[in-house]
């Protein structure tokens, strides 16, 4: 109640002098404008557009009051910066503009310093072309895949329901929907606020086997088979670990599980749900395998794969092995990076564990391709992927598609209050207090969220007919330039050398970086084999 605070004092002083006026004349100079404030107070409590206002009735117009004075200074006053980087202000102000259907264009050219070191940025065509579309989309789905799925290439990342409200879920799932691409449910399982829209789903399945569980916490088949075979559901994600906290579970509290969250998660009531750090369905590579496989014949030949944030390379090497060994390929991979994800975590996890998605996704497509699968299996990334140049790059690297959290969770309002953790987010979204979340209008975020998708992807696809190209599959390293510490600009393709088909398993390969983790790689195990 105390974000009412002020509104309430103001009303109480109204009605003190409106009986002053009455006695007399001489008070109608305070009555008056308290009236007013306490008229705007009352509109904002019952106006849809803004979630801040319904939250923050009259103070809260001391941010569009700043948004007033100078559009350009929006970022540098109204959200809080912290610790976040010039781009991440460039990221969030492309975000609110597309959602909205704002123009993005601005003059006096660019604001980044472009002899800074680390600088990237995309050659263009002599020959440009103009674009044809912008609804890309990709085949999700191998040769044991019996219902493939004909994917956008920008999705909602994994959030879980009880991390984000009932309206925040139920407007990514509706713009998902009328935008005609997916969104991952996170590893929170399946919620009523999922199915109710009934836009696209990427089931994201982690160590608790949420909507999959036992009574004991283990992987239940009867019950994964009972979700899976949900028409809505498109695909199925078993999530390994995440850029935010790789190698770290987690613990959401009895006192903050709802009816609704139990019954998404299939949990009990009145007790702590802990999400173990790994998982108790398979315990060797080859068993991963095996895994994946039961649960595409179980989802009735659905797309399956897994996400990882990159640790120890060897391991990931051991699964790719595995994968030879038993023939069994995923139909997907998502590379997540450490600099990605909107779940909290212990500083020195986010900080300093995982790998960056720029070497993930290169060091994955660099497996597959000199393992002689990268044709098999598409890959997926994520890791702050918000504006349509972190598609761009992402692409070139070696992406199929791309995911965003942080992007739709801005489309929605999240104004990055960093107060997820208190269940007192002041726009709605990651909150699971009733009238906070009664803030945030679906029909209203649903259409932003759709926008950003397609406005987005429409600068995208602007950026790659520039590059003389028709489709961001198209793309290649090489098409990307970057400025080193040394002042020396090389190709991606330089920076990150490829290898070539089979050159993993053909041999010889002379780079260490891949030579050396590839001989202690072991298919029977995630240890090494010197171990």
């Amino acid at each position: 109640m105390s974000r009412y605070t002020i509104f309430i004092a103001i009303v109480v002083l109204t009605i003190v002098a409106a009986g002053l006026t009455l006695a007399s004349s001489l008070f109608v100079w305070a009555f008056a404008p308290l009236l007013v404030l306490t008229l705007l107070g009352v509109w904002d409590l019952v106006q849809s557009e803004h979630s801040i206002l319904r939250n923050y009735p009259v103070i809260g117009h001391m941010r569009w009051l700043f948004e007033g004075i100078r559009p350009e200074i929006r970022q540098y006053l109204i959200e809080s910066d912290r610790d976040e980087t010039p781009f991440s202000r460039e990221q969030r102000s492309l975000v609110y503009q597309r959602a909205k259907g704002e123009e993005s264009a601005r003059p006096f050219g660019t604001r980044h310093d472009v002899y800074d070191s680390g600088f990237i940025w995309l050659t263009h065509s002599a020959a440009p072309k103009a674009p044809s579309g912008h609804d890309f989309r990709v085949t999700i789905g191998g040769g044991d895949c019996r219902k493939p799925y004909d994917a956008s290439i920008y999705n909602v990342s994994a959030m879980s329901f009880g991390a984000l409200s009932a309206n925040a879920i139920l407007a990514l799932n509706t713009g998902a929907k009328m935008g005609h691409f997916a969104h991952d449910t996170g590893e929170g399982g399946i919620s009523r606020y999922h199915r109710e829209p009934g836009g696209d789903l990427i089931w994201e399945i982690g160590s608790g086997y949420f909507g999959c569980r036992d009574g004991n916490g283990k992987f239940d088949p009867a019950r994964f088979n009972e979700q899976a075979q949900a028409d809505q559901v498109k695909m199925i994600e078993v999530k390994l670990s995440q850029g935010a906290k790789p190698g770290h579970g987690g613990m959401l509290p009895a006192t903050k599980i709802t009816p609704e969250i139990a019954e998404a998660r299939g949990i009990p009531m009145g007790q702590d749900c802990i999400s173990p750090a790994y998982h108790s369905a398979f315990s060797t590579p080859i068993e991963f395998m095996h895994f994946l496989q039961a649960l595409r014949e179980k989802s009735g030949g659905k797309p399956v794969g897994f996400k990882l944030c990159v640790g120890h390379r060897w391991e990931f090497m051991a699964m790719v092995k595995a994968m030879l060994e038993t023939g069994i390929r995923p139909d997907y991979i998502v590379v997540d990076g450490k600099e990605g994800g909107t779940g909290a975590g212990p500083l020195e996890f986010v900080n300093h564990l995982g790998t960056p998605l720029t070497e993930g996704l290169t060091f994955v497509r660099n497996v597959l391709t000199g393992t002689g699968l990268r044709d098999d299996i598409r890959i997926g990334a994520s890791g702050k992927l918000v504006t349509a140049f972190d598609l761009v790059w992402a692409h070139a690297l070696g992406a199929d598609w791309c995911n965003s959290a942080r992007g739709f969770m801005f489309s929605v309002g999240c104004i990055q209050a960093q107060s997820c953790h208190t269940n007192r987010c002041p726009t709605g979204v990651a909150t699971q207090d009733p009238l906070r979340q009664r803030a945030l209008n679906v029909p209203d975020k649903a259409q932003r969220v759709a926008n950003f998708h397609r406005n987005t992807c429409e600068a995208l696809a602007h950026i790659v007919g520039a590059a003389g190209f028709m489709h961001p599959e198209e793309l290649q390293p090489w098409h990307l330039m970057i400025r080193q510490r040394t002042g020396d600009v090389v190709s991606a393709e330089e920076a990150f050398p490829l290898l070539q088909k089979g050159e993993l398993v053909n041999g010889p390969c002379e780079d260490r970086t891949y030579a050396k983790p590839w001989a202690l790689a072991r298919a029977d195990s995630f240890l090494p084999a010197d171990s």
